[in-house]
């Protein structure tokens, strides 16, 4: 495989950082100038990923291209291209469906859908992949977990998962403030909400036959503090609108594609 990138921003860069911290790893990658300062750095970084004139030059120097252009302007930008038909295209452009990629970059005969998350960049996360393709499955699954699924709503459902980052991030940040207003120092709040919030993300792989609803359960001692949050937060209506949100999301979703 020789592996080329259409746009170079924070997914390219943690794809190709995850690839390359793989020992022995020596696929040659070719990145587009389009984002110059993450292109220069990774080539500063690998000695086997160069940073082309342009576009047209990756395609004419890969066989496996990745388009990681963004929505807004993918069709200004792939339809002036020349893809070859024996070029394998991998869209990481979550909202345009294989058709959709398909008529703007013309006859080619294998277009692949993935997602990728950024802590790829670590080798850890899910890749979904659609349509089912082995030698994509492979590759993403030397970075993490790759999850190849039956169809493109399958596909879209999946997508709304990667929508919750942020929030994520802000409940953690939530906790972390409030330990601050109650006096504990900032680094140490911080290394323990991290710590406790990393081993809990390995309660479901630890446990694979529990759902997410028994787990809830488990955690929920009758009469206990993970209760009492349980049920406030129930009461107050914030799941079911974290749900209108997700809902939300995936008719975005759908929409655009």
């Amino acid at each position: 495989m020789k592996l080329g990138f259409i746009g170079t921003g924070a997914l390219s860069s943690a794809i190709v950082t995850g690839l390359k911290s793989l020992p022995g790893e020596a696929t040659a990658v070719v990145l587009s100038p389009r984002n110059e300062e993450i292109a220069a750095g990774l080539a500063a970084r690998f000695p086997d990923v160069r940073v082309a004139a342009g576009n047209q030059e990756v395609l004419d120097d890969c066989d496996t291209v990745m388009l990681a252009v963004r929505p807004q302007i993918a069709r200004d930008v792939l339809p002036g291209l020349r893809f070859r038909p024996d070029h394998h295209v991998v869209s990481l452009i979550a909202t345009f469906s294989c058709d959709e990629i398909a008529a703007m970059i013309g006859p080619v005969k294998r277009v692949t859908k993935a997602l990728p998350m950024p802590m790829i960049a670590i080798r850890q996360g899910p890749t979904i992949i659609f349509p089912p393709d082995p030698e994509i499955a492979a590759f993403f699954g030397r970075l993490g977990k790759a999850i190849e699924v039956a169809s493109e709503s399958e596909f879209d459902a999946l997508s709304v998962a990667t929508a919750t980052y942020a929030s994520y991030f802000k409940y953690l940040e939530t906790i972390h403030g409030w330990l601050k207003d109650h006096g504990v120092e900032e680094a140490k709040g911080r290394d323990y909400v991290a710590s406790l919030f990393g081993a809990l993300g390995q309660a479901p792989e630890a446990t694979p036959d529990a759902s997410f609803a028994h787990l809830a359960a488990d955690y929920a001692t009758r009469g206990g503090i993970n209760e009492q949050v349980l049920c406030e937060l129930t009461e107050h209506g914030t799941f079911e609108r974290f749900k209108e949100s997700l809902g939300g999301i995936h008719r975005r979703i759908t929409a655009a594609s």
